[in-house]
């Protein structure tokens, strides 16, 4: 384990289980501990479905011996020549670097004097296909200095390609082309793809995707490394963090691996009739966290007819809006909640006698306290509604807590698909809609399909 000299205390995540006991008994999941074993082997060996994509298992720890030296140095002069650096990438080329950079920098960072940011405005694109959304992207840029970090293993996924694509031509007009080829920076494929060529033809620096890496479990390659250190977050932290439950996750036993004993609980849920999880938080800078973990469960599970549908809520303030269903509607759910246990800052309620808002009893009290008490309310009145709830504690908000989280859930939702029976590091369904978009198109090669599908919606009117 690679332990950081300056930093000997021990971060710990955790899964407590106890307002869901109602529903699931220990010797449910704990009979799934066999199953486990073989899982745990075959993953480590290489010989679960889709082990040609394990390259993430001990990617922390493998990082942290190459050095991030090419990663640190591209990252300075990234700060040294851009007032905002624009990230071009869709589903896991973005997710997880926005998580982290939202976990670790202010919510309002971009709005910061650049004294106080420490680093670019960082501003992500290539994510949609609204041409209201680039158009308010490029007004925002307009008069800036700026770096493109543009991710993609093909350089023909439509939504960046197509970002890129006017990006790129923006930025030219601006600059000229022989500024530009010093203002991009370009992750992708080691060997082949439309971008690794346009890359070499114009002499970008480039990162490589490992091959071994699917996107949703790219966060700690230069995918989520290089924008991340670009804008000042510790990723050396990042990597420790993950390198350290890389090892204390190295172990089968449920009892001793909380990932698993997490992948081993919700799937006694899910053959209980509980198939939507719904990941709750009480802090916002968990909101993007929420939708790389979406993506991480919700593309590993969902295939075969199979797996439990993830969704997130953001408490206290979806309360006000989903509580009453989460509450009483249909008993298909259970929550998982992510626990900050220690704030970064801390803010007291000022006493105000004057005021008749009610509040004069919590005068005093800590802001964390406050909130944290509504999560175990909500928790136990969930509970009572039927509703298990799972707990996930994270100690402290820091880059190398997040790496640690990081890891957990990947860990974890590779264990949960396996025992679901299904391959968790593929996703054939994500090409059927793509093929009736480029039939729609008019894409060449396309005619065939494109034929039929005119023909199906004339015969729908």
């Amino acid at each position: 384990m690679f332990v950081d000299k300056e930093r000997s205390d021990v971060i710990v995540i955790d899964l407590n289980v106890q307002f869901a006991k109602d529903y699931v008994k220990d010797d449910e999941w704990l009979q799934l501990q066999p199953f486990v074993d073989d899982a745990h082997r075959r993953l480590h060996e290489g010989s679960v479905p889709g082990g040609d994509f394990l390259g993430w298992l001990h990617l922390p720890s493998q990082t942290l011996q190459k050095g991030l030296d090419d990663i640190l140095e591209a990252a300075a002069e990234i700060r040294q020549q851009a007032d905002a650096l624009v990230v071009i990438g869709i589903g896991g080329s973005y997710l997880g670097a926005r998580a982290a950079f939202e976990w670790a920098k202010p919510e309002y960072y971009n709005q910061l004097p650049q004294e106080l940011r420490g680093g670019p405005e960082l501003y992500f694109a290539g994510n949609h296909l609204s041409p209201v959304a680039l158009h308010q992207l490029l007004t925002i840029l307009k008069g800036k200095r700026i770096c493109l970090n543009v991710i993609s293993k093909s350089g023909t996924t439509t939504e960046p390609a197509v970002a890129f694509r006017i990006l790129r031509a923006w930025l030219q007009e601006r600059v000229g082309p022989e500024e530009v080829r010093k203002r991009i920076y370009v992750t992708t494929d080691q060997a082949k793809g439309a971008l690794k060529k346009l890359a070499d033809e114009e002499g970008y620096k480039t990162f490589v995707i490992p091959d071994d890496v699917g996107g949703r479990y790219s966060v700690l390659t230069p995918v989520g490394l290089l924008p991340l250190a670009a804008v000042g977050v510790d990723i050396k932290q990042l990597l420790q963090g993950a390198a350290e439950e890389e090892q204390r996750l190295n172990t089968s036993s449920l009892t001793d691996n909380p990932a698993y004993r997490y992948a081993a609980v919700r799937n006694a849920l899910y053959r209980k009739g509980k198939t939507t999880e719904v990941l709750a938080y009480y802090e916002p800078s968990l909101k993007m966290f929420a939708e790389w973990w979406k993506q991480l469960f919700g593309e590993s599970e969902g295939k075969d007819l199979k797996g439990i549908y993830p969704s997130s809520v953001a408490y206290t303030t979806d309360l006000h809006s989903l509580g009453q269903y989460v509450q009483e509607g249909y008993r298909n759910l259970f929550e998982t909640v992510v626990q900050i246990q220690q704030p970064s800052v801390e803010l007291t309620l000022p006493s105000d006698a004057q005021v008749d808002d009610g509040l004069e009893y919590l005068a005093g009290k800590p802001l964390s306290w406050v909130n944290d008490t509504a999560r175990i309310a909500t928790q136990l009145a969930h509970a009572d509604g039927q509703v298990p709830n799972l707990l996930v504690t994270v100690p402290e908000q820091t880059e190398r807590a997040l790496g640690q989280l990081f890891y957990f859930f990947e860990l974890a939702c590779a264990m949960s698909g396996l025992l679901l029976g299904v391959n968790p590091f593929n996703q054939p369904g994500v090409e059927a809609y793509k093929v009736n978009m480029f039939a729609l198109l008019g894409k060449p090669g396309f005619e065939a399909q494109q034929r039929d599908i005119q023909a199906r919606l004339k015969n729908m009117q």
